[in-house]
């Protein structure tokens, strides 16, 4: 339940409080008071766009309060504990605005982003304004009026995953056919691309190999003599030799008196040794300057064959045996292209099936519904003075969608003998309004956990009418908190709670007030509604008979 609104430094409000009640309550005013102020603030709070420069001039920032008390089953309650924030044993919701525009939210004192407000604001209010019969014009919005008297969430969950499903099948199925439509255009191309790879084998490192040998042989007659002079100096008579014979003779020497030989010796081991790897070394660059032509011939015939082939297909020479990989990978994989396809016309069927029980299902459960919702709506339009008029779900065949396969709208008849046609057609300004509230007391039995709104929706009717649509309101309220903005007097006598909104002006600025009425000044209130300004003995007798037959 809404329990209190608390308003600061928004538009021309100074500062209002309004605390609620339970059932029906009401607020009344002249045109142009604010009315719309309390609920655009309210809006404004939960999180809801609207307008935003707001903040009362002459002050820094604006900001609204409101609070709530939910049953400890209440669907925000999971809300707030999935996003942290604390319980303590009411709702409080907190918003500011500052005159640059910036907004800052909390929930129960915790900071909060305005998507988890519109999360929490739909699951506790809901606004039906001036227009909102207008929504019923709208033959879209009928299905889903429709699906939530119904209780279809479920079923209608399951029919929109069940068309995803669908829609991904089939995207896949068409994918796999354009890849295959594709291979057939580049086969030849690519089983040919195969094959050269095949035949040159590439291997990861292997062009840059190739290019330092040809280097070398190419330069190989420059190099060849100092290599072999290296060589020589080395090895055979060389210094290997040479270090040798020092070896023997230090070993000779240590032989015949004590001394410190080891270490030369040690030291000489480790040369000989280096110096044979350097021998070994040396040999092999004697072998490798060691060629024919042909050999070079050969090599330059492979390194631009690899280099070719790079080029031809776009990446670095290092890329091809990867390249090689995915074209063998692509040939196999297209090799299984028509059981691919098989299996995804089987997965389609399956698919399809899925989605067409679950709408066949959903389309009962609206069927079943639409009935259910005929004989309520109808039986609620005597009592809105609307005694000949009659209302029917109309549900047809429609092309697959989301949605399911129905296509919903609503028709009405609104004088006897007259033929049944869509709503918006049949139906004037004050009758769309009265089939609106009819709609709202059958669909919100077990809406007892939102608080409903509503502005002037008894706009355009008077007398009994009106005395009816309030009372319509009343019974509203026995499953539902309900607050309406209303100019009639037959309705504003039938609220629970009543509160006046008011404006002032001085020689500085204009001032909207909000109070709450008892006894004599509710009583006045309404006779003003009756009579205007000038308040008659006779509006003040009518509107106490009308608060007394509440």
């Amino acid at each position: 339940m809404l329990v209190g609104l608390d308003i600061r430094d928004i538009l021309i409000i100074d500062h209002a409080e309004i605390l609620f009640t339970n059932g029906l309550n009401v607020l009344t005013g002249e045109t142009g008071a604010g009315k719309s102020i309390l609920l655009d603030s309210l809006g404004f709070v939960l999180g809801w766009r609207g307008k935003t420069e707001i903040v009362r001039p002459g002050a820094d920032f604006g900001e609204v309060s409101v609070w709530f008390e939910l049953k400890d089953d209440h669907p925000v309650r999971k809300i707030l504990d999935d996003n942290n924030v604390p319980w303590e044993g009411e709702l409080l919701i907190r918003r500011v605005i500052n005159v640059d525009g910036r907004k800052t939210a909390w929930i129960n004192g915790r900071r909060a982003p305005r998507d988890l407000l519109i999360r929490i604001s739909t699951l506790l209010v809901e606004i039906h304004g001036q227009h909102d019969d207008k929504g019923l014009l709208d033959q879209r919005s009928h299905i889903r009026l429709l699906d939530m008297f119904a209780g279809n969430s479920t079923q209608r969950e399951r029919v929109k995953e069940a068309w995803k499903k669908l829609k991904k099948a089939k995207k896949e199925y068409q994918d796999e056919q354009k890849k295959l439509s594709d291979f057939d255009a580049e086969e030849s191309f690519i089983q040919h691309s195969l094959d050269e790879l095949k035949r040159l084998d590439p291997k990861v490192g292997e062009e840059q190999e190739l290019d330092t040998k040809r280097r070398m042989m190419q330069s190989a007659e420059k190099i060849k003599d100092d290599v072999l002079k290296a060589q020589s100096a080395v090895g055979g008579n060389g210094a290997e030799s040479l270090i040798l014979d020092a070896m023997r003779w230090i070993e000779t020497a240590s032989g015949k008196s004590d001394g410190p030989f080891d270490e030369a010796l040690a030291s000489l081991s480790r040369a000989s040794t280096e110096l044979g790897e350097a021998v070994r070394i040396i040999e092999g660059l004697v072998e490798l300057l060691d060629f024919d032509g042909y050999e070079l011939e050969v090599l330059e015939e492979r390194l631009f064959e690899i280099r070719g082939l790079a080029r031809k297909h776009k990446i670095a020479p290092d890329q091809l045996p990867q390249f090689k990989a995915e074209l063998a990978d692509k040939i196999e994989e297209f090799s299984f292209g028509a059981e691919k396809l098989s299996s995804l016309e089987n997965q389609i069927k399956e698919c399809d099936s899925e989605y067409n029980v679950a709408a066949s299902k959903l389309n009962e459960s609206r069927r079943i519904a639409g009935d259910k919702l005929d004989k309520l709506v109808t039986a609620e339009l005597p009592f809105l003075k609307m005694e000949d008029a009659h209302f029917e779900t109309n549900i047809r065949p429609a092309p697959s969608s989301a949605d399911g396969c129905d296509e919903v709208s609503f028709l009405v008849s609104t004088n006897k003998g007259t033929a049944k046609g869509p709503i918006g057609k049949i139906a004037s300004g004050g009758e769309l309004s009265r089939f609106l509230l009819a709609l709202k007391v059958c669909l919100t039995r077990d809406y007892s956990s939102v608080t409903m709104i509503f502005d002037e929706i008894d706009r355009g009717i008077g007398g009994a009418t009106a005395d009816a649509v309030g009372r319509r309101l009343v019974r509203l309220s026995q499953n539902a908190q309900i607050l309406t903005v209303t100019h009639s007097p037959q309705v504003a006598a039938l609220g629970d709670a009543h509160f006046q909104v008011s404006k002032s002006t001085n020689s500085i600025s204009t001032i909207t007030e909000v109070t709450t009425l008892h006894g004599d000044t509710r009583v006045e209130e309404i006779a003003r509604m009756i009579s205007g300004d000038k308040i008659t003995a006779a509006a003040i007798n009518a509107a106490a008979t009308l608060v007394a037959g509440r």
